[in-house]
């Protein structure tokens, strides 16, 4: 793919059969920039109506003072995201309900509190802030999200003001890691350290970060807007499933720079994003991403939710169109044309120890499904802190990496994070299962999925001990339809919803299979077809995975990955 003449240039097709298609012609439909800004829906009144980013001092002045039951509705369910607070899932709620119930039926007294990481290190007094918090307010709970951030439970609001406090002080933030807003980026985990990386983005991520959060230019989109880098060979920023991504390539003449990507999305109807062909030098990042954001502002679509991310809009005008306004209208000029990304190599899972560019180590481990703890934390910094060490990334694969770390101390911090449960060398199916917070915590989920993925994961990695697994499998298994854990690029990915077996309503799971995203061996991005009619319920999911994985290994070609398999096999051996 490393140059414009490849068949990877061409824009990936949109999923078969999702109605990917814009709203219909010939009414409003929210575009600032066409239809005005008269608001359309529930939704954009209340995002009208004062600044969301104005509950922050509502929390800290009131409500942590007044109680859960003086804060209004708007606020509670609508404007806290802006602060990446949200009430979580009241405990015993069966799945079957969720979509019967109203999310003031569906909530807790509690939130779930998020904290961004826009790729940067997590210090030693970081991770013991962290990890205080985790105990003090949040019952211990600490999970590891799929987009790198962290993410507490069970937090009062009266405990919010100190929360806040406590991670301001650190460096660290909450804003707009929820809410139609700039998202968290993701940003390659071994940025700055990776030997063979075409182009360092850290500091053009920190740029975006501390220049556009809180910009309430921006603090109004029609959806979220999720922003990724990589410098890597390996590509590991998901970048065909983000709004816009910089992908690092080296241009002929104008030397080290970034691919531009532009809308990709999942959840319930899939669009892998499209190049734009435009090359963009370093000094050039922070005008195409102001450029893309504001188009999205001022033409993405606001009058149906279901039909507000970037996709939509980019499924209407395609990248030709899209780049012409990107250079006419925000930019002022035109942007290079430029290589596409090389074909990935290495693993982006970034586990075990690698050698950094500076001759120290980093050492990549799997938390169980993402899930840490405030002790674990503590643990965690305690460990940095004795092996000369003081950063540790989380990555989108929910892993962790203690970096910088001296090659005599490798072998002590390296039994130091197996001591803390943090596995540097998992086995295939604990190393390559991915899952959602699920119905524990989440008002949206219907199924859980943390604890049976790594019953799962441990089930199949005995199970299939036997085998010439020579290949990696994911899993991914969320808990409902809106893909939070990426389940159309996954091997296997598993969508969950109430099933009927024997006449029995069940939790159990809809079934994708061979997905996949740039990486070694899968060039090309492609999503995962659903098998016709097969559902399987959650007490059966070991017993299917085990059937299909044997299946594959008898019926593959030589060099031929679990995706390329299950995209052409027979349905009859898919079931």
């Amino acid at each position: 793919m490393s140059t414009e003449t490849t068949t990877s240039d061409r824009a990936p097709a949109p999923a078969k059969g999702r109605d990917v298609r814009p709203p219909r012609a010939g009414r409003s439909n929210g575009q600032w920039a066409v239809d005005g800004k008269e608001p359309l829906n529930p939704n954009e009144v209340f995002k009208q109506d004062g600044d969301p980013l104005g509950a922050r001092q509502r929390v800290i002045d009131a409500y942590a003072h007044e109680g859960y039951d003086s804060i209004p509705d708007d606020d509670l369910h609508n404007r806290f995201r802006w602060w990446a607070l949200y009430t979580q899932r009241k405990q015993g709620i069966d799945g079957g309900k969720t979509s019967q119930l109203t999310p003031s039926e569906l909530s807790d007294r509690y939130f779930m509190q998020r904290i961004r990481m826009d790729g940067t290190s997590l210090s030693v007094e970081q991770m013991r802030t962290v990890g205080g918090i985790s105990k003090d307010f949040a019952r211990g709970t600490l999970d590891i999200t799929d987009r790198q951030n962290l993410q507490l439970h069970w937090i009062r609001i009266e405990d919010v003001p100190e929360m806040w406090r406590r991670l301001d002080a650190v460096g660290l933030t909450t804003i707009e890691a929820c809410g139609d807003t700039p998202r968290g980026f993701l940003v390659s985990p071994v940025a700055g350290i990776d030997p063979e990386e075409v182009i360092d983005p850290s500091e053009a991520a920190r740029h975006l970060h501390d220049t556009y959060l809180g910009n309430p230019e921006i603090s109004n989109l029609p959806r979220k807007f999720k922003t990724a880098f990589t410098g890597s060979p390996t590509l590991d920023v998901l970048h065909e499933i983000n709004d816009i991504s910089y992908v690092g390539v080296v241009h002929p003449d104008l030397g080290p720079g970034y691919d531009l990507w532009i809308a990709g999305a999942l959840s319930t109807a899939p669009f892998l994003g499209r190049r734009l062909g435009a090359f963009v030098r370093p000094d050039q990042v922070a005008d195409a991403w102001w450029g893309v954001i504001r188009i999205f502002r001022d033409y993405g679509y606001r009058r149906l939710r279901n039909k507000a991310r970037l996709k939509f809009l980019m499924a209407e005008w395609g990248p030709e169109r899209f780049r012409r306004v990107l250079e006419d209208e925000y930019l002022g000029y035109r942007l290079a044309d430029g290589p596409a990304p090389e074909p990935p190599r290495g693993t982006a899972d970034h586990l075990g120890v690698h050698e950094q560019s500076d001759g120290l180590s980093w050492i990549g481990a799997k938390p169980p499904v993402g899930r840490l703890s405030g002790d674990v934390m503590l643990g965690l910094a305690d460990l940095a802190e004795s092996v000369g060490s003081n950063r540790v990334r989380t990555t989108p694969l929910q892993n962790i990496l203690l970096l910088d770390v001296p090659p005599e101390r490798v072998e002590e911090a390296r039994q130091g994070l197996i001591d803390l449960g943090l596995d540097p060398d998992p086995a295939p199916f604990t190393r390559n299962m991915l899952a959602c917070t699920g119905i524990e915590f989440c008002k949206f989920a219907i199924v859980e999925t943390k604890g049976l993925a790594a019953r799962v994961a441990a089930d199949l990695d005995e199970r299939l001990a036997d085998t010439d697994l020579d290949r990696p499998i994911t899993v991914h298994i969320n808990g409902c339809p809106n893909s939070c854990v990426r389940i159309q690029t996954a091997d296997i990915g598993l969508k969950g919803q109430i099933i009927t077996v024997d006449g029995e309503r069940v939790p159990g799971f809809q079934v994708h299979l061979g997905g996949g995203l740039s990486k070694e061996g899968h060039e090309e991005a492609e999503l995962g077809r659903t098998v016709r009619h097969l559902k399987v319920a959650a007490t059966d999911l070991t017993d299917y995975i085990e059937r299909i994985v044997r299946v594959y290994l008898d019926e593959r070609e030589p060099e031929e990955s679990f995706a390329q398999w299950a995209q052409r096999a027979d349905e009859e051996a898919l079931a």
